[in-house]
């Protein structure tokens, strides 16, 4: 990891916080309790900033330098709000076409998924502020770039966040193998949020319950799953399809 890629030290950090600086996940020192890093939490708590409180050698392994028990992740992107874009889509006389990722938390993986949305014409990608992939060199770079081309939205809840869509009038699918229907038989020409979760676990229970479809890609073969960013492309291109049939 570069050394541009995050911040030390309760000042700079605690700085960056009042100057809305995105800030990705702020590790905290376990054995490190002061008022100073009590304000941080509190300032990162208020900003839906990720906070993980880990041993001195993690953030030793990161920077040999006076660390003072912080240590904040730099975001190469601006996140945006999914409120403010929604009623950008309509007012452009587009359909809207939203990705929510539950804990895709490769790297490599959230770049290829931003690469295809951004490709397909997706008009944001939504992730958690926790389980979520960081977004840094790596990821930019897996996305050929694309990262910085479509909007990303943090949120603290996915599931307060697709109650909202499906309120602003979206259909939200789960992409999901939990289902006899396939992405084939799902009529994508509507408003659309598509809901993807990582290889091992899928999308989380609470999520899929509130979804108003389920659709499998089907497979067969004898692997159990595809890879999420192959999984991203396959059923976001048979939206793009069938809104070309229009």
């Amino acid at each position: 990891m570069k050394k541009t890629e995050f911040i030390f030290g309760i000042h700079p950090v605690m700085e960056a916080i009042k100057s809305n600086k995105e800030i990705d996940k702020i590790l905290l020192q376990k054995e490190v309790r002061n008022a100073a890093i009590g304000e941080i939490l509190k300032a990162a708590r208020a900003n839906n900033i990720p906070v993980q409180f880990v041993p001195a050698d993690k953030i030793n392994s990161m920077t040999g330098k006076t660390h003072q028990g912080v240590l904040a992740f730099m975001s190469t992107v601006v996140y945006q709000q999914i409120d403010n874009i929604l009623p950008m889509v309509y007012e452009s006389g587009s359909i809207p076409l939203i990705l929510i990722l539950d804990r895709i938390t490769d790297v490599r993986n959230f770049g290829a998924i931003a690469r295809t949305a951004e490709c397909a014409g997706v008009h944001a990608i939504v992730i958690p502020t926790k389980n979520t992939a960081q977004i840094n060199a790596d990821a930019v770079k897996t996305s050929s770039g694309a990262i910085h081309n479509i909007p990303i939205c943090r949120v603290v809840s996915l599931k307060d966040t697709i109650k909202f869509l499906k309120n602003s009038g979206l259909q939200i699918v789960a992409c999901t193998e939990k289902t006899d229907e396939t992405i084939y038989s799902i009529d994508f020409k509507f408003p659309t949020a598509i809901i993807l979760g990582n290889e091992e676990e899928g999308i989380a229970f609470e999520l899929i319950a509130v979804a108003d479809l389920n659709a499998k890609i089907p497979l067969y073969g004898q692997t159990e799953s595809l890879n999420a960013s192959v999984a991203a492309s396959i059923i976001t291109y048979e939206a793009i399809r069938q809104r070309l049939e229009v």
